[in-house]
């Protein structure tokens, strides 16, 4: 990489792995917050969904901003206003306030993924590995968020844990203002000659989006809406699904490395700890994806991968029942092939779609893959309750089965 891509590289790493810590710290601090404010899970979890909500529904007009404001700019403010929201959460007065300060952060962090994925695209010469290094970020700061956040909760209140986790982001936003790059060194923002301009009236948005909806990209719409239903399915129910297949190959899924009557016992089995190892082997699926798209055209990757995703799915019981070995791994190849799908179908969005407008394609396709992905969550916690663990499975080898069939007839035509 030369100097432009290594500054844009590290800026949005460090802006990637920020909104996952955060992320996936919430739900540790929900242990603490149900004890503290003597509420239950159902009023807690719908505070916390707010901000959840926001940050998959908030990725369009995320989008409209970076194509209009640039994605410097955003990521910048992106930084800074998660920071201040966690500012806000170490003086939430009760669950009034944490839906607040959460709700914030949703609001926030909903322009990265367009704002990043855009710099990218726009500004990284050698885009493949860009987007490698950019997704092996983003799983440091999923696999980082529970266990820092934990760690923290062992010596301090959850106020001052809250403090300390805002520090690097508002950080990384002042560093944000002075480093040095060309967003647009990678591609020509022109259109006939003409420098291409964000839209600025709703007439303008969708004409925009019409422009936009190509064949090609409407396929790239739905296979990662389908995807973002695997992934949102398997990052919600892998931990109590590995629980449960550890419960019968071991006998016992716990580790005690907390003290059992502290909230973090819960969080912390046997089982999340294989979890975050499944995170982490997803760095490697990150690199892999990302430097086959070095390789191979983009698209065909994604379908490759969308293969590998069904055949994982199909056989996770068969495998998990031969032992303990036997569900490491499949756990890890399908970790693996999970996050090797993320740099494959970033670059097929990129791949189809018009440098001037990357900020509204991204922000379509992460409002599909959190925003329609979301409902991943509800459909296989209804599958898990009433059917078996197979069933599960099924499901998901159908999600990744149906993105696979579109992938075909986006590789394949004309």
């Amino acid at each position: 990489m030369d100097d432009n891509d290594r500054s844009i590289v590290g800026f949005v790493m460090a802006g990637h792995a920020m909104v996952h810590i955060y992320e996936l710290s919430i739900p540790i601090l929900m242990t603490v917050w149900l004890l503290e404010f003597s509420t239950t899970t159902a009023v807690l979890g719908t505070a916390v969904a707010v901000g959840y909500g926001l940050f998959g529904v908030g990725a369009l007009p995320g989008g409209l901003l970076v194509d209009r404001f640039g994605s410097r700019r955003l990521i910048t403010l992106c930084l800074a206003g998660m920071g201040v929201s966690f500012l806000i959460l170490s003086v939430s007065p009760g669950i009034v306030g944490i839906t607040a300060a959460i709700a914030i952060w949703g609001a926030a962090a909903s322009v990265y993924h367009p704002a990043g994925l855009t710099l990218i695209s726009n500004g990284v010469r050698d885009r493949g590995r860009g987007f490698a290094y950019h997704g092996m970020a983003g799983n440091v700061g999923i696999a980082a968020g529970p266990l820092v956040t934990a760690l923290l909760l062992l010596v301090f209140p959850w106020e001052t844990v809250v403090v300390i986790l805002a520090i690097p982001a508002l950080i990384a936003a002042v560093a944000g203002l002075s480093i040095e790059f060309d967003p647009t060194a990678a591609v020509e923002m022109t259109d006939g000659g003409h420098e291409r301009q964000p839209p600025s009236s709703l007439s303008a948005f969708l004409a925009e989006t019409r422009q936009l909806f190509t064949v090609g990209f409407a396929l790239v719409f739905v296979i990662v809406a389908f995807n973002g239903l695997y992934y949102r399915g398997v990052v919600t129910f892998l931990p109590e699904l590995l629980g449960d297949f550890l419960t019968a190959t071991i006998g016992d899924a716990r580790l005690g490395l907390f003290d059992p009557d502290s909230p973090m016992a819960e969080e912390f089995d046997l089982a999340q700890y294989l979890y975050v190892a499944l995170l982490m082997v997803g760095i490697g699926g990150q690199y892999l994806g990302g430097r086959l798209t070095e390789r191979i055209e983009p698209d065909r990757g994604m379908l490759l991968m969308l293969v590998c995703l069904t055949t994982f799915a199909l056989l996770f019981v068969p495998a998990a029942e031969t032992g303990l070995w036997g569900l490491l791994a499949v756990s890890f190849l399908l970790g693996f092939a999970l996050f090797a799908m993320q740099p494959l179908s970033q670059a097929t969005i990129a791949k189809y779609s018009l440098a001037g407008s990357r900020g509204l394609s991204f922000g379509y396709t992460y409002l599909a893959i959190f925003g329609v992905g979301a409902l991943g969550a509800a459909i296989i916690g209804t599958v898990r309750t009433y059917g078996s663990m197979s069933t599960v499975f099924l499901a998901l080898a159908a999600f990744s089965t149906l993105a696979g069939t579109f992938a075909v007839l986006l590789v394949t035509r004309d």
